[in-house]
């Protein structure tokens, strides 16, 4: 395949090896020394490594700092920071699944930032402290699940709201990402229909959002269209590039058209991230089909548009959804993940702060919270 490049929304590197390119970008940000944000997964995996001998044989002078947990948290951006200081790095290499992106991007933020990342919280304004004194970022998925690689914002765990807070700014915008079907080969099966799902998630949610966006509204529905239909070969056939390929264009579609916005799916998925450590794809998996069918009361035509590209047999878009999570290997509950009754309070007032469902279809109260965790047990 040869590489393609697209201007939308920053510069978009695509294609089997198109990991090639990366240095041509490093000069383009003028980068002379590189701090590589990643995970301890994709260093095991043999991926960090070879960014780095890409990196360095240009001489570009590479600190790989790994220490990016699953959900991030705030200790993490405060390590990073120091990393990058410490190695007098120029630019940003952010490099695995969603959890690495994020966080390059907030420890990209926090280099000239001084501010608690508290006070950026997205739901409180904090954009407005955010100005164009971060560092450049490129950024280099190896899942095809939450689009962050071409996504203007990082999702933290905060160590005063104990909350998943997003922080959101054009500044925080990549300089370019590089999506190479071949670095995403190494993820397991579980790992693919879960971040899948995340990606089918955001396409469905900004279909469903509130407000006039039809740029978002033609990319979310093309983003259904890839997922349902190459999101289980991707399980099936790992190394499948033609499948691997079209996931990572849903996953960064699916990020460009959340700009329009979410909804109460991923209200519901942020708690149960940093309250019960769950992977954040499988929490929208389990949940989706029950908040589709609360919002089939507001968006009936646009439900049923969404169920027609999942699965025309279906009685129901939540049964198309099910049956899907089922085909590729997920469970049918929180319930199977450690989550009981006694939760669901806790929870819900965590959903309720979560500012996604602002902009849900259907407004959504407290006890809509309980009841949406309640139907996904």
């Amino acid at each position: 395949m040869s590489h393609v490049t697209w201007s939308f929304p920053t510069t978009v590197v695509f294609g089997n090896g198109s990991l090639s390119t990366l240095v041509d970008h490093v000069h383009r940000v003028s980068g002379k020394r590189a701090l590589v944000v990643c995970d301890a997964g994709v260093v095991k995996a043999g991926i960090a490594d070879k960014v780095r001998k890409v990196l360095e044989g240009a001489g570009v002078a590479t600190m790989v700092f790994d220490r990016v947990d699953p959900n991030p948290v705030e200790k993490n951006v405060e390590e990073g920071v120091e990393a990058f200081r410490s190695h007098d790095a120029d630019v940003i290499v952010s490099l695995g699944g969603g959890s690495p992106l994020d966080a390059g991007k907030l420890i990209a933020l926090k280099v000239h930032h001084d501010r608690p990342l508290v006070d950026y919280d997205d739901a409180t304004g904090g954009d407005r402290f955010i100005t164009t004194n971060v560092p450049p970022i490129i950024t280099i998925p190896t899942t095809a699940g939450t689009g962050s690689e071409v996504g203007r914002s990082g999702v933290v765990t905060l160590e005063a709201t104990k909350r998943k807070t997003v922080i959101f700014s054009p500044y925080l915008m990549a300089k370019a990402a590089i999506l190479d079907p071949e670095l995403t080969v190494s993820m397991p099966p579980r790992v693919t229909a879960a971040t899948g799902f995340d990606a089918l998630t955001h396409c469905i949610e900004a279909y469903l959002a509130m407000g006039d966006h039809p740029m978002a509204d033609g990319i979310a529905l093309m983003g259904i269209e890839l997922v349902a239909k190459h999101l289980p070969r991707a399980v099936e056939a790992g190394a499948d590039l033609v499948a691997r390929g079209a996931m990572m264009k849903a996953a960064m579609m699916g990020a460009v058209a959340f700009q329009k916005g979410l909804g109460a799916c991923h209200s519901l998925a942020h708690p149960l991230s940093s309250e019960k450590g769950m992977h954040h794809g499988l929490a929208n998996a389990l949940c989706l089909p029950a908040v589709v069918d609360f919002n089939n009361a507001v968006v009936p035509d646009r439900v049923e548009r969404i169920r027609r590209i999942v699965d025309v047999q279906a009685t129901s878009l939540a049964n198309a959804l099910r049956t899907l999570r089922d085909k590729i290997g997920l469970p049918s509950g929180l319930g199977t993940e450690g989550v009981t009754k006694a939760d669901l309070t806790k929870l819900a007032d965590k959903a309720m702060e979560d500012a996604c469902h602002r902009l849900n279809p259907r407004p959504v109260t407290f006890d809509d919270m309980v009841k949406l965790y309640d139907l996904s047990l």
